[in-house]
């Protein structure tokens, strides 16, 4: 694609990032085929050849955004299944975030989206407000049909029936091995995820040990960005990720790290990026060290040699997160774990597809994702699954939300089959009877 940046704006390291990638677009509209909101919506500018176009003329004429421009970019997922699809190699990642900040920075929303967003960038990212919240919203559950706003709705019913207590697991603190030590690895705790679903990381921890990592929950590592990233809160999402560069960089030059393992691919996603995020920042060089170790639990676990299990007589439907699948290109280490443990695996048709939880997605934009997720629903429960397993936690609180098939983490089902406890979501009430492991 020809582009016409001057000299002058080519000097801002976001416009010349931006202009790379546009150059790299050639029109060639791959990315409509496994675009989710083009297939809703059927509209070119929801598609992402659509919105590169927008986003060119926008940064290139160095205007403001508009409310058309505005209305478009929101609707994107950022499944970055287009990044998949695209045979030149085309990072809209990058080039929608560009987009996002100049849009945070230029457009005045309406007041009850500044109010909604402002609201959910001050909650979502810290685990006891979350807490609060989730518990007033819980109590306000059987009104939510009242709101005015579809949105105001979503958030209402949202909120689990219970509310998990704290796990003192997710403190900063070091826990040894069982037997001899492998690997020292981090794990990141998250934000929201300890506050709707602590078995996760409990999970995860007893997995690691067990097959020879210490595991380190470090002092001052929290959320990773990611919420307030993607809405262009760029002051709010690297602050937050400042944070984390930090901790893990002391980490890493005390004892060493081997890895830092994240079990929410939204997150991983984001983490892996921190190199670009802060490239032209004081901690470049700490944050491109932190992303060069960054992995999804499952990449840990296939260096891990966990054992060949028995055959578990356990049909794992699962669902892959965009996040995982389309944003750091992992595609086959969930089931082939799940595989070697012993069970069953199937996919969905249409497994590249998002389910539309996208982060804040399914809060903001609760028509399409409900449109989006009744699908993904749809396609899991034709394959009769036991069990459904993903590993983000936004897409289980989404998929969990459709329908009565147990959802749990890949890496509860996986610490189950090596001696650890049944997950607990699968004996959850209104959910339907899992049999115990042969």
């Amino acid at each position: 694609m020809q582009t016409f940046f001057s000299d002058e704006q080519l000097q801002d390291p976001g416009i010349a990032r931006s202009n790379e990638i546009l150059r790299s677009c050639v029109h060639c509209g791959f990315c409509t085929a496994t675009c989710p909101t083009y297939q809703v919506l059927g509209d070119e500018l929801d598609s992402p050849r659509g919105r590169i176009y927008l986003i060119k003329d926008m940064l290139e004429n160095d205007r403001p955004a508009d409310e058309m421009v505005v209305k478009h970019i929101d609707r994107c997922l950022s499944c970055l299944a287009c990044m998949t699809t695209c045979p030149s190699g085309v990072h809209y990642m990058h080039l929608v975030d560009h987009a996002r900040e100049h849009i945070e920075k230029t457009y005045k929303r309406p007041f009850m989206d500044r109010v909604l967003r402002w609201t959910l960038a001050q909650i979502l990212p810290y685990p006891m407000r979350f807490r609060a919240a989730l518990a007033m919203a819980k109590l306000g559950r059987p009104v939510a049909f009242l709101m005015p706003d579809a949105r105001l709705k979503a958030m209402l019913q949202m909120a689990p029936k219970t509310i998990p207590p704290a796990s003192r697991n997710d403190d900063p603190q070091s826990f040894a091995p069982e037997g001899a030590r492998k690997k020292r690895v981090a794990l990141m705790t998250g934000c929201a995820q300890k506050a709707l679903n602590t078995d996760i990381n409990d999970a995860t921890i007893r997995l690691l040990r067990r097959f020879g990592c210490e595991v380190v929950v470090a002092e001052g590592a929290g959320c990773c960005g990611a919420l307030t990233h993607h809405m262009g809160k760029t002051r709010e999402s690297h602050a937050t990720a400042a944070k984390n560069i930090r901790a893990w960089w002391r980490e890493m030059q005390s004892d060493g790290l081997d890895a830092i393992v994240i079990n929410t691919s939204g997150c991983g996603t984001t983490v892996k990026d921190y190199g670009h995020m802060f490239r032209n920042e004081d901690l470049a060089e700490e944050a491109k060290a932190v992303s060069e170790i960054a992995m999804d639990i499952s990449e840990l676990l296939m260096q891990l040699d966990l054992p060949e299990g028995d055959n578990k007589g356990l049909t794992v439907a699962y669902h892959a997160a965009c996040s995982l699948q389309h944003g750091q290109q992992i595609k086959t280490h969930p089931k082939t774990l799940l595989k070697r443990a012993g069970y069953k695996v199937v996919e969905p048709v249409d497994s590249h597809l998002c389910c539309g939880s996208a982060g804040t997605y399914n809060l903001m934009q609760p028509e399409i994702s409900t449109k989006l997720k009744e699908r993904k629903v749809r396609t899991l429960e034709a394959k009769n699954p036991d069990i459904i397993s993903a590993g983000n936690i936004g897409c289980m609180i989404q998929i969990g939300g459709g329908t009565e098939v147990p959802i749990v983490h890949t890496v509860e089902l996986l610490d189950w089959a090596t001696g650890g406890p049944r997950p607990a979501a699968l004996d959850a009430p209104g959910k339907q009877e899992v049999p115990i492991l042969r």
